[in-house]
């Protein structure tokens, strides 16, 4: 097997993860539903072995990288998650704090979400804009892979991976749910609305930080981390890795200054979520870039001992 760098390391993390998933799954009492994630990381090993398959023996590097990193990413989003519920129970939110910090802004969730509720199909739209996340994702890895360069992908694969990291760990020490589990909204908005990340699913949030979870199961997961807000990090990462697509970018650049007010309303947020989400992204980027300025030559020298 060969491997650069940056895949290197988002394997490292991905065994570390998995070992430390299977610990603590055992040491809380944890059902993790396993066979259900095998379904998943079967497909992420498989690409990461068909990319292995045109890196040794096709030596194409086009097909190579991007098969390759969409296993890593797959396979690291599995073990992310399961980590993430394992980090539970985190007991009392921040959220007053934040919301407070919402209010110094000038800001105030819920006449925002009055605000958008009052503009005719703008709810719909901004809940398609907020599910077009993970699809966003996919396309910047394709595009990247096949149409950019090495580099830029292995910097998108270390940086989506860092930020991750990140996100979590700053949610373990600060966890909140949301504005969406203490602003119970009118019932015409809420119909309204159609929020994704309603006030059940707030008080839902509430529930798991403060009891834990008993089963997990990548079939009823929730999005557990308010601040610093993922779904920020998911846009910075599709924003970025797509600048120096001219055609493409502009249509980026507008789905996702759509997003922000989406993941206000629909992802149940504060703004300083946002400002987390941002700083979370910035930092593991300029980790990224920090990272892969070593070990260049390392891939060319095992390339070419594999060749002989």
């Amino acid at each position: 097997m060969v491997l650069y760098p940056a895949e290197k390391i988002v394997g490292g993390i991905i065994a570390v993860l998995l070992m430390i998933n299977i610990a603590l799954a055992s040491a809380k009492g944890v059902t993790v539903d396993w066979l259900g994630y095998a379904v998943g990381g079967s497909m992420g090993l498989a690409a990461i072995a068909i990319g292995q398959f045109y890196r040794l023996y096709r030596h194409d590097e086009k097909i190579a990288v991007p098969t390759t990193a969409t296993g890593f990413y797959l396979l690291f989003s599995l073990v992310g998650s399961v980590f993430n519920y394992l980090l539970l129970p985190v007991g009392e939110s921040y959220d007053r704090m934040l919301i407070e910090w919402d209010r110094a802004l000038g800001f105030y969730w819920p006449d925002f979400v009055q605000a958008v509720v009052e503009v005719p199909y703008l709810p719909a739209i901004l809940r398609v804009i907020y599910g077009s996340s993970l699809i966003q994702i996919t396309c910047v890895i394709l595009l990247v892979g096949f149409f950019g360069s090495k580099r830029s992908l292995h910097l998108f694969l270390l940086t989506g991976t860092l930020s991750a990291l990140l996100t979590i760990l700053v949610w373990r020490i600060i966890p909140s749910a949301g504005p969406a589990a203490y602003y119970p909204l009118p019932s015409e908005v809420a119909n309204r609305l159609g929020a994704i990340a309603d006030h059940a699913y707030g008080l839902e949030l509430m529930r798991l930080y403060r009891e834990g979870a008993a089963y997990i199961s990548p079939k009823d997961t929730l999005g557990l981390i308010a601040f610093p807000s993922f779904h920020t990090v998911m846009a910075g990462l599709s924003v970025y890795f797509t600048m120096d697509f001219r055609k493409i970018f502009p249509v980026i650049a507008v789905i996702n200054i759509l997003m922000v007010p989406a993941i206000i309303v629909h992802g149940g947020h504060n703004i300083v979520d946002l400002f987390g989400g941002v700083a979370a992204f910035t930092l593991a980027l300029l980790a990224a870039r920090a990272v892969l300025g070593l070990g260049r030559s390392e891939v060319k020298a095992q390339l070419a001992a594999e060749s002989h």
